[in-house]
């Protein structure tokens, strides 16, 4: 028997039976998934194969509509959209690869981003019923590969797509670096419209994927009222909400879990109820239409965040400088401080009119350099208190404003004030 990816196929095993879907596989092996999401293998020569499904079509019944495997078939494209005559707000989806766009390569284990945005609303036909969506692939990478320039192509391309006619952009981005993304849209874009970054923890192929999920509560901001860049992730390890993050108060808290992201220093926008699709806002914020588009590009690539450890060399700062760095941005300890070994180097980097922006590794919280001597001192020699900025929110930050101007004064100042709701006058527990 020939068979072939995407057949579904009953599988016979010592009395047992299953069945599944056809996944890429050797000639002597045959690999299936299951109702469950879980993949099985199976020897071929020791099992009895009975095909029920050819690739799209039924060979072996189905009853009422159903699928051999008792799954409801899907609609057809124009019967799983709205009635005609109902006009539906316009979304493009820009995608640059990432878990949410990802899945298994069975040639060699490894998780690869494969999808297109287009790949996403097929898997995810209930979109479909939320917006009429446009695709666009920006890029096709893990985010550990995003970078500045890349940063100013998305940007572009959001900006493009408003200029178009989007009711809202959604975009697909790998979870690891999303935070300095978002931060990097929320300083380079005003909106009026939604912007959404949207990404999963666990790929498609794997029974608790978190991407439907959270593409569909991406898709009911994108539509919504919060004309913001905006972060959406699972609330909760459940499936029951999604959080709307910040654009640059958002960041990844836990390696894998389903909930890894959290608003700090701030509370989230609001919530998105999955099973109602209800949006509950907790703050204030930017509503569609309330700001002009405007672009304002420009990043400079050679800044660093540094982070302090105890008994480091000040000499990791002589590095930066005497490397052409144009901004450096410290993570201190507790309300920011550094060794005092390291002021005079601070002092070197600000006369050579290199900022040095001080953040805190504690995150939660905000920094305070009056409080100790060791403070007091790196504010003379010319180090910039952070606030409650995130670190990485620092970077971008000033990666961006080091791109818009080069008179040092004018730097200093845009770094100190709250640019994109980076820095908050008191900062929530």
């Amino acid at each position: 028997m020939e068979l072939k990816q995407g057949d579904w196929v009953r599988i016979e095993k010592d009395g047992t039976v299953y069945e599944g879907r056809v996944m890429p596989s050797t000639e002597e092996r045959i690999i299936i998934k299951m109702n469950s999401g879980y993949n099985a293998g199976f020897s071929v020569d020791k099992v009895k194969i009975t095909l029920l499904e050819k690739n799209g079509g039924i060979t072996n019944g189905g009853r009422n509509g159903e699928s051999q495997n008792g799954w409801k078939e899907d609609k057809t494209a124009e019967e799983g959209l709205p009635e005609s005559g109902k006009k539906l707000p316009k979304v493009t989806i820009l995608s640059t690869g990432g878990t949410i766009a990802s899945k298994i390569d069975y040639r060699t284990g490894a998780v690869t981003s494969q999808f297109t945005a287009d790949d996403v609303l097929a898997a995810i036909p209930e979109l479909k019923e939320i917006a009429e969506f446009k695709g666009r692939v920006i890029s096709s990478t893990l985010s550990e590969n995003m970078d500045p320039e890349t940063w100013q192509i998305l940007a572009r391309a959001v900006v493009e797509e408003i200029e178009a006619g989007a009711n809202g952009i959604i975009i697909t981005h790998g979870t690891d670096t999303m935070m300095y993304t978002a931060a990097a849209l929320s300083f380079m874009i005003e909106t009026p419209v939604p912007v959404v970054l949207v990404g999963s923890q666990r790929s498609a192929d794997r029974p608790s994927s978190d991407n439907a999920m959270n593409m569909i509560c991406a898709a009911l901001v994108a539509i919504s009222d919060i004309a913001e860049v905006s972060v959406v992730m699972h609330g909760s390890t459940s499936d029951d909400f999604c959080e709307i993050h910040r654009g640059t108060k958002v960041r990844k808290m836990h390696t894998s879990r389903r909930d890894a992201f959290r608003s700090i220093n701030f509370l989230p926008i609001g919530v998105v109820d999955y099973d109602t699709g209800e949006i509950k806002t907790s703050i204030d914020y930017i509503r569609r239409g309330e700001k002009s588009l405007k672009f304002k590009p420009g990043m400079e690539p050679k800044c660093a965040l540094i982070k302090f450890t105890p008994g480091a060399d000040s000499d990791i700062l002589d590095y930066y400088i005497n490397s052409g760095y144009r901004g450096l941005v410290l993570e201190g300890t507790g309300l920011g401080h550094v060794s005092t070994k390291w002021i005079p180097m601070i002092r070197k980097a600000t006369d050579a009119k290199i900022p040095v922006i001080v953040t805190s590794q504690c995150l939660n919280g905000r920094i305070c350099d009056l409080v100790y001597d060791t403070g007091r001192d790196m504010l003379k020699a010319g180090a910039i208190e952070g606030e409650d900025i995130l670190p990485e929110t620092a970077l971008v930050k000033l990666m961006w404003v080091l791109g818009q101007t080069d008179n040092f004064g004018e730097v200093i100042e845009m770094l100190r004030e709250d640019l994109s709701g980076e820095i908050t006058e008191r900062t929530l527990k």
